[in-house]
Parts: structure tokens; sequence; C-alpha cells
């Protein structure tokens, strides 16, 4: 039986951790009570791809701490904060916050909120988790009632000790764009230690499968591996109807399948319905707006609707299927993947930046954010990836090397 809810993956005391998340916790919990009456701000951050169990660790220490202020000792009385960008996450762990003691929904926040009420009142948090750091604005954002320069810089100020979760790979928009240069100057005045996740827990699905998806959303295109389909269902289509069908059926066996896509489609706010249209007379709008307080891929009638990386990030599904939109194209001279920004349709990827100067390195900025919007939505699916792609010669090829490894 599949457990499909968010809040059941997320919630604390429900997972056996394993070993490493286990040690990592405790690490974590030792730097903050050697950190906490410290002068210096400090900060540790976890790095990890796509499905590594981030966000169980971050809701297990949380979960630690509220218990610990509550009980004498060094974090007795403190004021900790959890913040997340990502308001489909939010809604998830204030969904958890209901049912644990101590764990409490004002506790946790967009950065945005916690930044402005620190500085209205003039206080400061103690220990402050930052879920998906690498949604944190990094440049001032005027529309979200952001005025400051850099998201982190100031949680940092606001608070004693900070532990954020990051994966360069997830950077998806350029008014959050972060590299590793950018955050190692950012964290040079401050006591950082940090830690790397490896393990994939998201996935079923074999090391060489994960590393071909790797590989591809850094532009390389390697042979399908023999074991791609060895316990995992991975699939390539030549048509994008066939495709949404079979997701149909996974989403009528298990539930919690769903179709997504790239850019590259009409796409506004203005609460209208835009549609994909695709070859095998494929047409599903693009999702609406969720108004609700249970995440996207939780409601049912979004069978009938494409995902977006602003919907799925962050979340699990049992079997996805992908549209490479029209911006992702193969290279038929070096075979490399390349992308197309004239065929970009997301506003959000193309607002320009103040400290980039060099149109080049914009251009090269944005090609990256599409590529990494790729890596998002290829590690969604826990037992099964499909993949449909736009571009002809992409799509050519991605079937040959397919029924390569079927034969």
């Amino acid at each position: 039986m599949h457990n499909n809810q968010a809040t059941k993956k997320l919630a604390p005391n429900l997972h056996e951790l394993t070993g490493e998340q286990e040690r990592l916790i405790d690490q974590i919990e030792q730097f903050i009570n050697q950190r906490i009456d410290q002068k210096q701000h400090s900060i540790f951050t976890i790095f990890g791809d796509a499905g590594t169990g981030k966000s169980v660790i971050l809701s297990q220490l949380f979960f630690n701490i509220q218990q610990a202020a509550r009980r004498d000792g060094k974090l007795h009385g403190t004021k900790n904060y959890f913040l997340v960008n990502h308001p489909e996450i939010l809604k998830v762990y204030k969904q958890i916050a209901g049912s644990e003691n101590n764990v409490l929904k004002k506790n946790f926040m967009r950065p945005t909120s916690f930044i402005n009420q620190m500085h209205k009142k003039d206080e400061h948090a103690d220990v402050v988790i930052v879920d998906e750091a690498h949604l944190l604005l990094s440049s001032p954002d005027h529309y979200n009632n952001f005025y400051q320069e850099n998201q982190l810089e100031e949680i940092i100020k606001s608070s004693k000790v900070v532990i954020a979760v990051f994966d360069m790979n997830q950077v998806l928009r350029t008014k959050c764009y972060w590299d590793q240069s950018r955050l190692k100057k950012l964290l040079a005045p401050y006591y950082h230690e940090s830690y790397q996740l490896t393990h994939q827990f998201r996935m079923t699905a074999k090391p060489d499968l994960v590393h071909w998806m790797n590989e591809f959303t850094a532009g390389k295109l390697l042979p399908i591996p023999r074991d791609a389909d060895d316990g995992y269902d991975f699939r390539i289509f030549d048509d994008a109807e066939q495709m949404r069908q079979e997701i149909v059926q996974k989403n009528n066996k298990v539930g919690l399948s769903r179709i997504v896509s790239t850019t590259g489609y009409p796409s506004t706010l203005d609460g209208g319905k835009h549609y994909i249209r695709e070859r095998g007379g494929f047409k599903m709008p693009w999702d609406q707006y969720n108004y609700t307080s249970t995440p996207w891929a939780e409601i049912p009638q979004t069978i009938d609707e494409v995902g977006s990386i602003y919907t799925c990030q962050g979340f699990d599904l049992n079997y996805v299927g992908i549209i490479l939109g029209p911006p992702i194209y193969l290279d038929p001279n070096d075979h490399q993947i390349k992308v197309d920004l004239s065929k970009q349709t997301d506003v959000e990827s193309k607002k320009h930046r103040k400290d980039i100067t060099d149109p080049k390195e914009f251009k090269e900025v944005r090609k990256q954010i599409i590529l990494n919007s790729v890596n998002v939505l290829m590690k969604r699916g826990v037992y099964g990836t499909f993949i449909f792609a736009h571009d002809p010669e992409l799509r050519k090829v991605l079937m040959k090397s397919f029924q390569q490894i079927k034969k």
C-alpha cells in the first residue's frame, strides 16, 4: 500500500532514520549547543541532490530542538523558526505542526515574513532552519516585499545559529541565483561547517540511471544505461498522449502520478487556462494556482493538469511523465544537450540582475536554470520516470537508445 501524503513522508518520528541521518542530526545538535551562546553568528549547511533526504533530517531536527526548548538545558526558552520559500512545501510543514507537541504553525514562515518581522520588532531568533535555501532571494525583490540584498545574509544577521539546506542544481529563478562562489563569499565572515549527503532515497532507480540524469542536465547525452529499467519503470515515449494515458493508468492504480513539463509553452498569470499541445493529440492545461492547503499533486483533479517546477519541486510522485519543452534540444553537430533561450516562456527565469552585468554570463545563467529545472523534474518519480522530448532530433536519439536496452 502506497502512502501518498507528503505530511507522512516529512513528519518527525514516523521514519526509521539511517545511521548517516542520525549521526548528522547528532552532529548538528552538537553544533547548535556549542554555538548558541557565542557572539559570532554561525551557520551549518547541508548539501544534497534532489531526493537525498534533506527535508526529513530538517523536520526531525526541528522537532528535537523544539522539545529541547521546553526542557532544562542550553536551548531552554529559545525562540526558533523553520523557514521555507516554497508555498506548497510550507503547507505541508504547517499541517505537520498541528499534530506535534511544542511545534506550532507560527514557527513555520516564509523567509520574507521572518526577515520583515525581525526588523520591524527589532528581534533576534536563536536557531533558524532553512529548507530549500537555494530558493532564497539573492537580489532585492520589491514584488515580494524584500528590500535588502540577500535573504540568507539577512537571516544569518537575525539569528544566532542557522541550519540551511542547499542544492545548486535546484536553482530555478534568476532572482534566486546561487553558485558555490557566491555562497562561499557570503559565508566567509561567519563561523561555518557543512556536510554533503549523497545517498538517493526518493527514487528506487539504480545509481547508473541517476548518473545518466545528472549528465543529461549537465548537457551530456549518454547512452541510456542497460539496467535503467531494472526494478524501476523508466521509459522514453515518441507520443505525448500515449505517455499521458500511461500516467493516468498508474494514477488509477497507485495514485500520485502526474504529467509535468519544462518551460516553452504559453504561460501567463491571468488565471485563464493555457494549454500545452504536443505530438499525438496531447492537449492539457498548465497547473492552476493552488489556493487550498493541500499540495498540488495530492489534489485528485490535478491528474488533468501539467505540473511545473513551481508545484512539483520538493515533492515525491510515484510516477512522473516529463515533457522536455521546445527550449531543450540536441545539437546534431556535437551531440550536446542545449538550450534555445528564444523559446523560453517562463518570465520568472528571464528577470535581469544588477550584479550580473556581462550579457554572456547572464545567458549562461538562464540556460543553466532551464537545465536545473529538468534535473528537478527528472528526480520526482519514486517508482518510474517517463520522458517525451519536443525536439525531433532529441526524441529520435532517446528512442533509439531506449530501444537498444529493450533488445
